[in-house]
């Protein structure tokens, strides 16, 4: 079950959004009303007010696979996702590269983070246009949801943000992969404008002593 989780996020950063501009094999766009365009402009603003965030995580695979950990973010270019005991999986976004360290195969895989979906979350600034497309737009009582795709690659998968409204916080993220299988993301006591030690966004690999085991 935990392979299969490391698998669907692996996915989530080798899902290809590319910095460029749409071309015209463009996915269709979703048709919006004054209203929502209003609420985009504002989820808009805040994801680039967002400079820095540390926050609790539950992440759900579409096996019914759970982990938990602790995500900190500092815009542009840099995060960290570090699983709760036991797992000894991490992931280090430093500006160039997504370094994902798999403990059980005791190997890392390094990804070109101008070509992975996080770069999406981590760009500055962020704009829910051009080389995305907005595919879908629910308006629920105090919840917000935007889906995304690749401009000129639909099927390449999807990303859906979860927002809570009045205020706008960030709640939730979900990614759709090309297979279709679906990965989730609930955050929980989220802390803004954190100072991290620059320690916290550099990737460095577990050493191994005797038996393979990490020191």
């Amino acid at each position: 079950m935990k392979t299969s989780i490391l698998l669907s996020l692996l996915a989530f950063f080798t899902l290809t959004i590319p910095v460029h501009a749409a071309n015209e094999s463009a996915a269709s766009e979703l048709k919006l009303s004054a209203q929502d365009k209003n609420d985009l402009a504002r989820i808009e603003s805040y994801l680039n007010g967002l400079r820095s965030i540390s926050a609790d995580f539950m992440q759900i695979d579409d096996q019914g696979g759970i982990m938990r950990g602790k995500l900190a973010i500092q815009r542009p270019g840099k995060m960290r996702v570090t699983y709760d005991a036991p797992s000894k999986d991490f992931i280090v976004a430093d500006g160039t590269w997504v370094h994902i360290w798999n403990e059980d195969l005791k190997a890392q895989t390094n990804v070109d983070q101008g070509s992975s979906l996080a770069e999406f979350i981590l760009r500055d600034p962020i704009k829910l246009a051009g080389d995305v497309t907005i595919t879908r737009f629910k308006r629920y009582p105090a919840k917000l949801e935007v889906t995304l795709t690749q401009s000129d690659d639909a099927a390449a998968g999807s990303l859906t943000l979860i927002f809570e409204d009045h205020p706008l916080i960030l709640r939730q993220w979900r990614v759709v992969d090309a297979q279709g299988h679906t990965t989730g993301v609930n955050l929980e006591n989220q802390h803004a404008d954190v100072s991290f030690p620059t320690s916290t966004f550099l990737f460095v690999p577990p050493t191994f002593g005797k038996g393979g085991k990490a020191n």
